[in-house]
């Protein structure tokens, strides 16, 4: 079974994730286009010469930080969070930069500048699931993050909002030497993913989107790996408690029918068996050794794996990825 309690932590806890993906889009509409920003790393206080608790002091408490990611590790992570004011709403397109400590508070590093995604898909690529679904997240902020070694890390971060510097909630993590599942620069895992044709048509069985994403489920994983550039998509619209999963289908499915998505098998499979939560994982998410949902692997034809997402992502990552694949 996934890591259910971490998506609980993200979302539910401090509200829903919806309570902070709030804003005013009507369903159905018009998504916007997606939207980068980055925060000038020189607006925010240098690390050297301090701690996180003086920088704390510094500044007054504000935002909830909610990293979207389960795995630290050593080399370059790819960091994903969310912002949450005192009311869960959350907080989008803010200039925001990220810091690291050790548990003390010592070894204080960054600023590291977040940029904020759009989760925004063109209208004819939103699915009926995601548009009546509230609680759809819409953004997520992004930071890359190097880690030299293992060891516990704290992540909080610095937000400014309306003119007015203040700090985050902080959250502990592990940083370990590698993950289960694959890393970038390492062999895909050959599976069997079903396919239209092995359950006669009815999509359902195997794709809790609405309607279903069919054209990533034309082929099985198993007989494009190694032999052309795919995309490979675990997720679970209709049961995904982060509420992140609709919207990164949705992504792929714009990626895939875009100019960047030729030549590129995209492959989407569902978590649960039987879709029921309660009759545990997949055996091909579980052979994938993943601890959440949902992920999307990025793999050349050579069959090794080119990037990697956990949790949301948007058009624009997802492009960029594809295109190295190309």
């Amino acid at each position: 079974m996934p890591t259910r309690a971490l998506t609980a932590l993200l979302c539910f806890a401090i509200g829903a994730w919806a309570a902070g993906c709030g804003g005013d889009d009507e369903p159905g509409t018009a998504a916007a286009p997606t939207v980068e920003k980055a925060a000038a790393p020189a607006k925010f206080p240098v690390a050297k010469g301090r701690t996180l608790k003086s920088l704390r002091a510094e500044f007054p408490e504000g935002p909830v930080f909610a990293p979207a990611v389960s795995l630290l590790q050593v080399g370059r992570n790819r960091v994903g969070f969310a912002l949450f004011d005192v009311s869960r709403k959350q907080i989008s397109g803010a200039p925001v930069a990220v810091y690291t400590s050790k548990p003390d508070g010592t070894g204080l590093r960054g600023p590291f500048a977040a940029r904020s995604e759009s989760l925004a898909v063109k209208a004819q690529f939103q699915s009926r699931s995601t548009a009546s679904d509230p609680d759809a997240a819409k953004s997520i902020y992004v930071a890359d993050i190097p880690f030299a070694r293992t060891g516990d890390v704290v992540l909080s971060a610095m937000v400014q909002v309306d003119g007015k510097m203040s700090t985050t909630s902080r959250f502990e993590r592990p940083v370990t030497e590698g993950s289960d599942p694959p890393e970038v620069g390492e062999k895909a895992i050959s599976i069997d993913t079903p396919t239209t044709a092995d359950v006669a048509g009815n999509l359902e069985s195997i794709d809790t989107r609405v309607p279903p994403a069919a054209e990533q489920h034309a082929v099985s994983f198993a007989d494009v790996l190694g032999k052309k550039p795919a995309v490979l998509l675990f997720a679970t619209p209709r049961l995904c408690q982060s509420r992140v999963c609709g919207p990164v289908v949705d992504v792929a499915e714009q990626v895939r029918s875009s100019e960047a998505g030729k030549g590129v098998a995209f492959i989407f499979m569902e978590v649960f068996r039987d879709n029921e939560i309660d009759k545990g994982v997949r055996p091909q998410f579980a052979a994938w050794k993943l601890p959440t949902e949902p992920w999307a692997f990025v793999i050349g034809a050579d069959g090794l794996v080119k990037e990697r997402f956990e949790g949301a992502f948007s058009v624009a990552e997802l492009e960029r990825a594809v295109a190295k694949i190309q």
